[in-house]
C-alpha cells in the first residue's frame, strides 16, 4: 500500500489485514463475552470483557477512522446511542446546544424531551445565516450540531465557515455525516471536531444492520469519548461490527450508484406538473449547491420533493408505489419512500423544526433507474 492510499483502497484494507493465526482475509468475528487472562491483571492483548473491549469491534474502529481522516472512532449500538454518549460528554447541566433548525427528528426528540430533562438546553438556528448562529451561540454553548445534507429538507451548510464560529465561541462543531457518508464528505477535514453516523444507513447500506459511530478530530476527546463508551455501555456488539466492516468495502462503489439514480430522478421530478418543488443539492438552482459542490465529492442518494396539491397527494403518492418500499431509514440498496411529517419527524411536529406536509421523501437505491423512474410515474399519475 501507498503511503496515502485512496479512499476505497482504505475501505477496503484499513485495520483489516489478514488474520495471523490462519490467513484469513476477512477479520474474524469474535463472539466472546470474555478473556483468558495471563495471570491476575494480566491482560492478554488489552481485552478483559467486550463491552470494555472486543477485536472485531476495534477493526470497525481503525477503519472508520481511517476513512473520516480521525484519530478515534467509536462504535455504538445505534446512531442515537453515539448522540447520547457525545453529548453527555461534551455538556453538563445548564449547558447549551445550538442546533440546525432542521435537524434529524430523533436528534431534536433525544436534546428537546430527555436531556432536556438533565438541563440541557437548545437552540434550534438556520445554520446558513452566520449572523443567526453568531446571535444564537452563549457563553454555555459548548456544542454547535450539524447535519449536512440535512434531514429531511437537504439544506446544506459551510462546515469550514460553521466550524470558525464555533471555534471563536469556544464550542465544538458536531456533523451528522450519515447523508453524505465519508466517501462524499469528511467534515474533519475541514474543521470539524466530531464526526456522528448512523452506520444503520450507507455505512451498513443492507438494511439488516443497526448501529452508530463517532468519530474525532482530537485524541483528547477521543480518549474522554472512549471512557464514556465503556462507563456508559452502548456498545456495538461484534456481529453488527463485523456486518458494517463487510459494508464498508463497498461503499464507494454503492454511493456512485446512489447518486447516479439519484441525479436522474431529481430531473424527472423537476419537470413532473404534480411536483412543487424539488429538493436534491445537486440541482444548480439548490440555494446550497455551490458550497456541496465545495465540500462534496458528489451530491449523495438523498432527496426530497414537495406536492402542489398538498399532504393527502404526497399521503397518496406514497401508498402507490410499488418498487419504492413504504419505509423509515435510508441508505440500502433498495429505495424507500417515506412522509417525513408522519413518519420519521413526526416528534418534531408543533416544533421549529416541524417540516412541511406536502414533502415525501426518497433513498434512492441501486436499482435499474428506469425501473424506478416508472414506479414514480405511475405512483405519480
Amino acid at each position: 500500500m501507498s503511503a496515502s492510499p485512496g479512499f476505497n483502497t482504505r475501505a477496503i484494507h484499513a485495520g483489516q489485514d489478514p488474520d495471523p493465526a490462519t490467513g484469513a482475509v476477512i477479520p474474524p468475528m469474535h463472539l466472546t463475552t470474555t478473556y483468558k487472562q495471563d495471570g491476575v491483571g494480566g491482560l492478554r492483548g488489552g481485552y478483559e470483557y467486550s463491552r470494555s473491549g472486543n477485536p472485531t469491534r476495534d477493526t470497525l474502529h481503525a477503519a472508520l477512522a481511517a476513512l473520516e481522516e480521525g484519530t478515534t472512532a467509536l462504535a455504538f449500538a445505534s446512531g442515537l446511542a453515539a448522540e447520547d454518549t457525545l453529548l453527555r460528554t461534551a455538556c453538563r447541566a445548564g449547558d447549551h446546544v445550538v442546533l440546525g433548525g432542521d435537524a434529524y427528528g430523533g436528534t431534536f426528540r433525544l436534546i428537546s424531551r430527555v436531556l432536556s430533562e438533565w438541563g440541557l438546553e437548545h437552540t434550534p438556528v438556520d445554520l446558513d445565516d452566520a449572523d443567526a448562529l453568531r446571535a444564537a451561540i452563549r457563553p454555555t454553548t459548548r456544542v454547535v450540531w450539524c447535519e449536512t445534507p440535512s434531514n429531511p429538507l437537504l439544506n446544506i451548510t459551510d462546515i469550514e465557515r460553521t466550524a470558525g464560529i464555533a471555534h471563536e465561541a469556544g464550542a465544538l462543531l458536531v456533523v451528522d455525516n450519515t447523508f453524505a457518508s465519508p466517501y462524499l464528505q469528511r467534515p474533519l477535514t475541514l474543521g470539524a471536531d466530531v464526526v456522528v453516523h448512523s452506520t444503520t444507513k450507507y455505512l451498513g447500506g443492507h438494511s439488516d444492520v443497526v448501529g452508530g459511530a463517532l468519530v474525532t478530530r482530537d485524541a483528547a476527546l477521543g480518549e474522554q469519548l472512549a471512557y464514556n463508551h465503556n462507563a456508559m455501555g452502548a456498545v456495538a456488539g461484534p456481529f453488527d461490527s463485523w456486518m458494517v466492516l463487510r459494508s464498508l468495502k463497498t461503499l464507494g462503489v454503492r454511493m456512485d450508484r446512489h447518486q447516479a439514480n439519484a441525479a436522474r430522478i431529481a430531473e424527472f421530478l423537476l419537470g413532473h406538473p404534480a411536483v412543487a418543488s424539488v429538493l436534491y443539492p445537486g440541482l444548480p438552482d439548490h440555494p446550497g449547491h455551490a458550497v456541496a459542490a465545495k465540500q462534496m465529492s458528489g451530491f449523495g442518494g438523498m432527496l426530497s420533493f414537495r406536492l402542489r396539491d398538498g399532504e393527502e397527494t404526497a399521503l397518496r403518492v406514497c401508498d402507490r408505489t410499488r418498487l419504492f418500499t413504504l419505509a423509515e431509514s435510508l441508505g440500502g440498496v433498495e429505495s424507500l419512500i417515506e412522509h417525513p411529517g408522519r413518519m420519521t419527524h413526526a416528534s418534531a411536529a408543533g416544533s421549529p423544526l416541524e417540516v412541511p406536509a406536502d414533502l415525501v421523501r426518497l433513498s434512492i437505491g441501486i436499482e435499474d433507474v428506469e425501473d424506478l423512474l416508472a414506479d414514480l410515474e405511475q405512483a405519480l399519475g
